[in-house]
């Protein structure tokens, strides 16, 4: 392998090539897909989760694999690529490696949101609920849109400024909530603490639909986030149109995140994290890093779920706790030896 120069004299070697990363990810996902169809009460090998999968008997244990196990692995796939697909492009639209898409204030918006039908419309269908997020993640971003640019000399650290702002409100708003009565109080908490649990077919079904759609957006405005990340003069000079492009990311971030929050909670790291850890094999190249967070976020989902679900068993932990225990040491690790001399 012959290693390239960069200008300033230092030697990289070349990135791996999409043929070799790319069928592993998809071998590690398809892997972490079915330990989850195995794992539980009663636990099966991967022969006997497969033949139920394809060839269901109408029996207890095939209803439990296709009831909660196969919705539990197909959200966290889709929940998965959507945050990091979303962290991708907070991170190209701010040109900040360690940008989250939670600071548009969708997180907040989507628990302030559920907060509302927990406590004062008391509903208690997964299925209400699940449109309240994605309502209260849409809602909260055209807040911090609006705020954000609504002077003249309008810029990315403004519009994150306004979603730091915005999120703090509504955070005190849903403590406020979370605390007028004990039931609510302990609702409200298992919900932030994310789960893929309970989670049926048609809703994860639903939800993988809708995050395809967001990733196919994501995907569509790759080559304008490719140039958007060399700045506003140099991106206008080569023909981008970098109001449209930051509109379009910000669509698909909304998408992507008030989905995937909407679905199964907040998750911590999982839009930080994954598109800095592949940083090192995509390099500025904006439509790699898509895809290959496309497939690194199920990874992660699927594997945190894996430990939420066995660590204490039967016994589960929750999701977010997961993500946060895994996420910030590896986050550490990642932040110094980029700020570690070559």
């Amino acid at each position: 392998m012959i290693p390239t120069i960069r200008p300033e004299g230092r030697r990289t070697p070349r990135r791996p090539s999409s043929l070799l990363l790319v069928p592993i990810g998809i071998g590690l996902i398809v892997v972490l897909a079915i330990a989850t169809l195995c794992i539980g009460t009663p636990p099966l090998s991967p022969l006997e989760a497969l033949s139920l999968l394809f060839s269901p008997d109408g029996s207890q244990t095939s209803i439990v694999v296709h009831t909660l196990r196969l919705p539990r692995a197909i959200l966290a796939i889709a929940v998965g690529g959507a945050l990091a697909v979303a962290g991708v492009v907070m991170q190209a639209l701010t040109r900040n490696p360690l940008a989250d898409p939670g600071i548009l204030g969708v997180n907040a918006g989507a628990s302030f949101a559920v907060a509302v039908a927990f406590v004062i419309l008391d509903l208690q269908d997964f299925g209400q609920t699940l449109w309240f997020g994605f309502a209260g993640a849409a809602a909260a971003s055209i807040v911090v849109a609006l705020i954000g640019t609504a002077r003249r000399d309008a810029s990315v650290a403004r519009l994150v400024v306004a979603g730091v702002a915005v999120a703090a409100v509504l955070s005190g708003f849903t403590q406020a909530l979370s605390l007028l009565d004990p039931a609510d109080y302990v609702r409200i908490r298992v919900w932030e603490s994310g789960s893929l649990a309970a989670r049926d077919a048609p809703t994860a079904l639903l939800v993988l639909g809708v995050i395809t759609a967001g990733a196919a957006i994501a995907f569509g405005n790759g080559r304008g986030l490719n140039l958007l990340v060399l700045g506003e003069e140099a991106a206008h000079g080569l023909g981008a149109r970098g109001p449209r492009v930051r509109l379009v990311g910000f669509l698909a971030i909304v998408v992507l995140c008030g989905t995937a929050t909407a679905a199964v909670g907040p998750v911590a790291f999982v839009g930080l994290l994954v598109p800095h850890a592949l940083r090192r094999f995509t390099g500025a190249d904006q439509p790699r890093a898509l895809l290959y967070s496309l497939l690194g976020g199920p990874v992660l989902i699927l594997g945190a779920d894996l430990l939420a679900r066995t660590v204490i068993a039967p016994r589960e932990l929750p999701l977010g706790v997961v993500t946060a225990f895994l996420g910030a040491p590896m986050l550490m690790v990642l932040t110094q030896r980029r700020r570690s001399p070559r």
